[in-house]
């Protein structure tokens, strides 16, 4: 890897300068990334594997006209992404109960939802990422009413595009995150999905394992689910032959 300056690292990436401007460089390490792993402890291949996957579901989106920050994969760890002022806030798409909402609301964990849930969380570690309202996000500034419409549409369309991939290879989406970002075209902004996706913000269920009607007969995620995603997928480096579990979304 070469050795530019660091701008940003978090638990799972560090982020360097680009080689041309509004470009960094993504880098994905093998830490882990919640609070179902512990802090620094190194996952063999996780960072290879979320490379790879979130170049995936990445040129997907811009294929079908999703704006991401996503330009080029550079290596086995590397991808060249556009700069973006990142809204700080994880949006969460729920299309089963599961997890958090589950807890907070007494649903039992497997629950079709009714429609797409989409939630926000202050992006602040040492807070915890505490759930907020959309009053919270405009009245402190963090985005206006438009640029919340426009995260709405942006996730939907991303939860649109993700679940069908993700059942064509037999396997659900109950929920995931996203980062969304901004980005200036001379005097035009817009926003962009930013960050990454994969298994680390996603939470997935084998289909496999439904019972009658469709609905899972143990909630849970898919075992080895890195490895066993990019098997499906298709975008699973030769070189890499053990995969951590994953990481879930509160």
């Amino acid at each position: 890897m070469a050795r530019r300056k660091k701008v940003y690292e978090g638990k799972a990436k560090i982020l360097y300068e680009g080689p041309e401007p509004g470009t960094l460089i993504q880098y994905f390490k093998d830490d882990g990334s919640a609070a179902s792993t512990p802090p620094q402890t190194a996952l063999e291949g996780k960072g290879v594997l979320n490379n790879r996957l979130s170049e995936f579901f990445m040129n997907g989106l811009n294929a079908i006209g999703v704006p991401t920050h996503f330009i080029r994969r550079l290596n086995m760890r590397e991808q060249l992404v556009r700069m973006a002022e990142i809204i700080p806030l994880e949006v969460v798409v729920r299309n089963f109960a599961a997890g958090g909402i589950s807890k907070r609301l007494g649903i039992p964990e497997g629950t079709p939802l009714p429609r797409p849930i989409v939630e926000y969380y202050f992006k602040d570690d040492k807070l915890g990422c505490p759930l907020v309202s959309e009053e919270h996000i405009i009245a402190f500034g963090w985005a206006s009413q438009q640029d919340l419409d426009d995260v709405v549409a942006l996730a939907l369309r991303v939860n649109d595009f993700l679940s069908g991939v993700m059942m064509g290879v037999g396997i659900r989406l109950a929920d995931f995150r996203i980062e969304v970002g901004r980005i200036w075209e001379g005097d035009y902004m817009r926003l962009i999905v930013a960050d990454e996706i994969s298994p680390d913000s996603c939470r997935l269920w084998d289909v496999r394992a439904d019972g009658e009607g469709g609905a899972p007969r143990e909630p849970g995620p898919l075992q080895d689910v890195y490895t066993e995603l990019a098997r499906r997928l298709g975008v699973l480096p030769s070189n890499v032959t053990h995969s951590p579990k994953p990481t879930l979304i509160n």
